[in-house]
């Protein structure tokens, strides 16, 4: 692998099975990520990618299958362990403490650490990362506009310091050129070391950022591959991408 990218793998689901009672959101569901990617998960509404990151975040209970985090199996484990072992979440809906400042959320994202002088640093990291989050540290975190809403909630995971970020619909809803901001950020993040599963429906801005990816239907993967297979690939194009 090339990009700074290694042949370790990171997180390892297999024939991961998940309902809903009677409902079965993910079947037979099986993916890898290696570290240094960053992958998109590509589907329409309701194919499973939300109940998928759910699931690695140890949000889920009703699951089978198993899911390794670098070797570790995480099936059954607590979500409060997952995030000390290294895996943050950035929900859908971005899911920020509105009555709290922007600082205060960041503080809140680091409740996993003790390591009070380096979380001040990296603090200061996530304002060099997103100048306007230091501009506005003292503003209510509800206040703040949908895309300054997004980079805190991201932020806000960076403070528990992953080594895989899930990002779940991170474009949703923002202007274009605060989504061409979110994904730079996404790239240096990546950039920085850390991998990446992101969920998307944009696939196009997916799939311009990502190494690799998966496309979910109802609950399963149907194609997998690189970027740029999935990219020239006949149904992806026609169905995700808009190109007949």
């Amino acid at each position: 692998m090339t990009d700074g990218r290694s042949k370790q793998k990171i997180l390892e689901i297999d024939g991961l099975h998940v309902s809903y009672g009677v409902i079965q959101a993910v079947k037979q569901l099986s993916l890898d990520i290696y570290s240094g990617e960053i992958v998109a998960l590509i589907g329409t509404n309701g194919s499973g990618k939300t109940t998928t990151l759910r699931s690695i975040s140890g949000l889920v209970g009703d699951t089978r299958g198993r899911i390794l985090f670098a070797g570790r199996d995480i099936t059954k484990l607590e979500p409060h362990r997952i995030v000390k072992l290294g895996i943050s979440q950035v929900p859908e809906g971005r899911g920020v403490f509105p009555d709290l400042t922007v600082l205060d959320n960041l503080r809140l994202g680091a409740y996993v650490r003790r390591d009070r002088a380096e979380i001040s640093a990296d603090i200061h990291k996530m304002y060099q990362l997103f100048p306007r989050l230091e501009e506005r540290k003292k503003q209510l975190a509800g206040t703040l506009s949908g895309g300054e809403q997004q980079m805190l909630a991201i932020a806000r995971a960076l403070m528990a310091r992953p080594r895989l970020l899930l990002l779940d619909e991170p474009s949703m809803g923002l202007a274009p050129l605060m989504v061409k901001e979110i994904y730079a950020a996404i790239r240096q993040i990546n950039q920085d070391g850390v991998s990446v599963l992101l969920v998307e429906q944009n696939a196009r801005m997916a799939l311009a950022a990502a190494h690799r990816g998966y496309v979910m239907e109802t609950g399963s993967i149907v194609v997998q591959g690189t970027a740029e297979e999935l990219r020239s690939n006949d149904v992806v194009k026609s169905v995700y991408l808009g190109i007949n």
